[in-house]
């Protein structure tokens, strides 16, 4: 059985392998602001922001990082 660990171990391995870390773009910031504006701000957990990352770097598929925030979340629920 996984756990929200053995996605959350395997999302920090991968980054630390490919050198990647997250950071804030302006586009985020304008996101996070309208969202927020909207009444439906979103925060982002660590590992969410580093499969962001590694799909921005090339390292997943748009496809195959919606997989994995999908099972991140599914492990993550009590």
């Amino acid at each position: 059985m996984r756990t929200e660990a053995d996605t959350a171990t395997t999302v920090r391995m991968m980054a630390r392998h490919h050198h990647v870390v997250y950071s804030h773009t302006p586009t985020d910031r304008l996101a996070h602001q309208m969202t927020r504006l909207a009444g439906d701000s979103i925060e982002l957990d660590e590992i969410e922001q580093l499969i962001i990352a590694l799909q921005r770097a090339g390292h997943l598929t748009r496809i195959d990082a919606v997989r994995l925030t999908a099972r991140y979340r599914r492990e993550a629920k009590p």
